[in-house]
């Protein structure tokens, strides 16, 4: 029963990750997509985890946590240059 709506969630995030590739995609604006791929990065680290939990191998959940800390800083860079740069 766990390992199956293991695979469940994880159909549901790689689903949600398409559709945020499509936002990423269409913007319109930069904030848009800035936040498109920060959810992105969000998306990545559960899907990482979820499989870690389908699969029972805890080494996945390093990758989440380093992709996480990326994501941490990405989003900051995105923000200062987002602020720098002003919004249309």
């Amino acid at each position: 029963m766990t390992q199956g709506a293991s695979w469940l969630a994880l159909g549901m995030l790689l689903l949600a990750l398409f559709l945020a590739f499509i936002r990423l995609l269409r913007g319109p604006t930069l904030p848009d997509r800035v936040i498109a791929l920060d959810f992105m990065a969000t998306l990545g680290v559960g899907i990482s985890a979820v499989y870690a939990l389908a699969v029972q191998n805890p080494v996945f959940l390093d990758i989440a946590v380093l992709l996480a800390l990326i994501s941490f800083l990405s989003t900051i860079a995105f923000a200062q240059y987002v602020r720098k740069r002003g919004t249309p």
